[in-house]
């Protein structure tokens, strides 16, 4: 039975494209507002372990991913109504540009921010990167108008301005097709985020990222008008049925938790332990061994690559892993994959001996982008499920496959349908694959 869940007021912070200046807005925006007093509750639309790390730190609450096509109905509702508990306003920043998806529907979209804002009923406020043009900013803007049932612009904010001369051509022109501004970012080079290659890292050193935060805040604060944004948040509400909870890969879980294993979404932990299990973190790089008394171990993606030697000469760790394996299950998402592989060649080509459970060997001497939306098929049981089970999540990574001897894990397809390679690995009690885990 479909029941509404009421939602605090809250906005969607989108743009045209990447790069306009979303993150950016978003992050001043959360903090600055924290700083009123407000308790801020963020989201970010879409598969992404950056951004909200940089949320969590802004606003001073854990900051939960929503996606259309690899999350169910029910678990996206029951995500945003949950977290958002006791929350006087929220902030959900889009992805890519607020009408981009790929081009066959999932399991109830096609992972647009735009199915998030028409589903929520919250209200978009628009980023325009206005440099190398004026009164045009308006119809670009127009065409977002209109353009789907459900989704309502409510204001815009400019970016990259010039002159008061610009920015008044370009507010006259929007103002007419009826979309206030509610703020104009100057060309700014003082404000500076974070590298976002290693964003996560430095998202747990919070006294300088906390520094920058505030900085950000400040620019916020100086060009934008946050009374007319607050005046933008609308009382959300979202249809779905009851959720039906994902079990954990065990009762009591050893989890990998450190500057190398950081990409574990907080919606699947928190999945975990409303189902009653209870989480073990330890520390690859600080040589630490799991729990002996955990069921499973969990090695999350992250960024070993940076850390190859001191995995590699991780002695207690490696150990402690190759016993556990003998009995009980291990398993690896992405960079844990690769941990549990045999050899990982960094990116100046030296070759790290890994944990040997699995044949993998993986490369970032040649570095090879894979990106997308992931349907899994299980074809052997592994923490994640039974054979035939399906799963969706996602895949984004670097690393080139030299060598991936062992039997596969799932049967893979893309968000178009194609039938892909790579489907894991399985050996004895080590599984693991590139896959991202959201939902099944």
């Amino acid at each position: 039975m479909s029941e509404a869940r009421t939602l605090p007021p809250g906005i969607m912070i989108a743009a045209p494209r990447s790069g306009s200046g979303k993150t950016t807005v978003t992050l001043g925006l959360l903090r600055a507002l924290q700083r009123r007093g407000l308790r801020v509750q963020p989201f970010k639309c879409g598969p992404d372990y950056i951004d909200p790390a940089f949320h969590a730190v802004a606003a001073g609450r854990s900051s939960y991913n929503v996606d259309s096509w690899a999350m169910r109905p029910d678990h996206a509702a029951y995500i945003l109504s949950d977290a958002s508990q006791g929350a006087d306003i929220v902030v959900c920043e889009a992805l890519m540009g607020l009408f981009d998806g790929v081009s066959r529907p999932g399991l109830w979209g096609n992972g647009a921010s735009a199915d998030i804002a028409a589903a929520t009923g919250w209200p978009v406020v628009l980023v325009l990167d206005i440099s190398g043009q004026s009164q045009t900013a308006a119809a670009v803007a127009r065409g977002f108008q209109g353009y789907r049932d459900g989704v309502t612009i409510a204001a815009v904010i400019l970016n990259r301005a010039g002159s008061p001369r610009h920015i008044r051509f370009a507010t006259d022109a929007l103002e007419r097709v009826g979309l206030p501004v509610a703020g104009a970012l100057p060309r700014e080079t003082g404000v500076v985020l974070p590298e976002r290659h290693l964003g996560l890292v430095q998202a747990e050193e919070t006294a300088e990222l906390d520094s920058r935060l505030d900085a950000l805040a400040d620019f916020i604060e100086a060009h934008v008008d946050l009374d007319k944004i607050m005046g933008c948040a609308f009382r959300g509400r979202m249809e779905a049925g009851e959720p039906r909870p994902v079990p954990p890969p065990g009762q009591r879980i050893a989890l990998a938790r450190d500057a190398a294993f950081s990409f574990v979404y907080p919606h699947v932990l928190a999945g975990w332990r409303s189902a009653g299990a209870e989480i073990l973190p330890f520390s690859p790089l600080a040589d630490e061994a799991p729990d002996a008394s955990a069921d499973v171990v969990w090695l999350p993606g992250g960024y070993p690559e940076l850390h190859a030697g001191a995995i590699a000469s991780a002695r207690r760790f490696k150990a402690a892993i190759f016993e556990f394996a003998q009995s009980r299950p291990v398993h690896g998402e992405c960079g844990g994959y690769m941990v549990l592989g045999a050899g990982l060649i960094d990116a100046d080509g030296e070759r790290h001996e890994m944990l040997g459970l699995l044949g993998l060997e993986t490369s970032f001497a040649v570095r090879k982008m894979n990106l997308g939306y992931r349907r899994a098929e299980l074809v052997a049981p592994c923490p994640l499920g039974a054979p035939g089970d399906i799963l969706m999540g996602h895949e984004f990574h670097y690393s080139c496959v030299l060598a991936s001897p062992d039997a596969p894990l799932f049967k893979l397809e893309n968000s178009d349908g194609e039938a892909l390679q790579n489907g894991g690995s399985r050996r004895g009690f080590a599984t693991g694959s590139f896959f991202h885990f959201i939902d099944r």
